[in-house]
C-alpha cells in the first residue's frame, strides 16, 4: 500500500459577503474527508456570509497564494454585489485559475463563481453551469464556454453547479474527481 506523506490541500477563494452555504458546505465536506483547506480572501481579516451563518477568518491573502501548493481550487459564489465581483476583479485570483487549468488540476465553482473563470479566459470550449441570472450565463458564453442548465456539470477537471440547492450533487462530483 502506498503511503501519502502529505495531506491533500484545497484552496477556497472568496471575499466578504460570500454565499454562506457555498463556502461552508465545501469547507466542511473537505475537512471531513481529511483535506487541509485554506480560505483565501483579499486580506486576512474577518469576512461575513451574506446570510449571517457565520464569520470566517481567511488563512491566507489571495496575493500570497502559490497555486502549486494546492490540489483543488474552489470558487464559490454569492450575490453579484458581494464576493463574486470582488474575486472576478482580482487579477491574482484569475492567475490562480489559469495555473490550475494549465496543470489540469481540479477546479470546482458554483453560482456566480464561474464569472471569475470566464474573466480569466479559461473556459473556452468547456461545458459548465452557473447561476442562471445576473448575466453569468452570458459571461460564460461570451468567454467561449458552453453553458448548460443542470444541477452539476463535469467537464474534465472542472465541476460546476448553479446554486446552494445543488451543493449535494456538486460536492458528490468534486469528491469523486479528487479521489481518482
Amino acid at each position: 500500500m502506498k503511503k501519502s506523506s502529505q495531506k491533500k490541500k484545497a484552496l477556497i477563494i472568496t471575499a466578504d459577503q460570500f454565499e454562506d452555504m457555498e463556502v461552508m458546505y465545501p469547507l466542511f465536506r473537505l475537512n471531513e474527508a481529511g483535506w487541509k483547506v485554506d480560505l483565501a480572501a483579499p486580506k486576512v481579516e474577518e469576512i461575513n456570509g451574506e446570510f449571517g451563518y457565520g464569520t470566517l477568518m481567511p488563512t491566507i491573502a489571495i496575493d500570497k497564494v502559490d497555486p502549486d501548493n494546492y490540489d483543488l481550487l474552489v470558487i464559490p459564489g454569492g450575490s453579484p454585489d458581494g464576493a463574486p465581483t470582488t474575486i472576478r476583479n482580482n487579477s491574482k485570483a484569475k492567475e490562480i485559475a489559469h495555473s490550475f487549468f494549465a496543470k489540469n488540476k481540479p477546479v470546482a465553482s458554483v453560482c456566480h463563481g464561474p464569472w471569475t473563470l470566464a474573466d480569466a479566459g479559461v473556459i473556452k470550449g468547456r461545458r459548465l453551469t452557473s447561476y442562471w441570472h445576473d448575466g453569468v450565463p452570458e459571461s460564460v458564453k461570451k468567454a467561449g464556454g458552453i453553458w448548460e442548465d443542470k444541477e452539476v456539470v463535469v467537464d474534465g477537471n472542472l465541476v460546476t453547479s448553479r446554486w446552494p440547492a445543488d451543493l449535494p450533487a456538486f460536492m458528490r462530483e468534486v469528491m469523486k474527481m479528487v479521489s481518482k
